[in-house]
């Protein structure tokens, strides 16, 4: 099993920042894609950012110029961090993995997709 532990969620002023980071651990060879997706009151979840095993990176329109995603590969962990904070940001942010592999008798073994239980993230005065 992959377990996915999201820290840095909380409360902000409009203007301010917030690093989110999200750690997996468990029984796994590999991680293909990590990514942010958040979800407000009475609407989808939806993209936030993405990145690849490699730092190729992708934002959703309304976050470019003001996050920024990262990932630090030997632990496991991708980051987020949050500028510019405005009161619409305000959601639960789900941290995933996708593309996870385990070595089975030394073969890479799909596992699938995760999720994390997901962190508050409140933007208000």
């Amino acid at each position: 099993q992959v377990q996915l532990v999201e820290s840095g969620g909380g409360l902000v002023q409009p203007g301010g920042s917030l690093r989110l980071s999200c750690a997996a651990s468990g029984r796994f060879f590999s991680i293909n894609g990590m990514g942010w997706y958040r979800q407000a009151p009475g609407k989808q979840r939806e993209l936030v950012a993405t990145i690849t095993r490699g730092g190729g990176t992708n934002y959703a329109d309304s976050v470019k110029g003001r996050f920024a995603i990262s990932r630090d590969n030997a632990k496991n962990t991708v980051y987020l961090q949050m500028n510019s904070l405005k009161p619409e940001d305000t959601a639960v942010y789900y941290c995933n993995a996708e593309g996870v592999r385990a070595l089975r008798n030394g073969i890479p073994t799909p596992l699938g997709d995760y999720w994390g239980q997901g962190t508050q993230v409140t933007v208000s005065s």
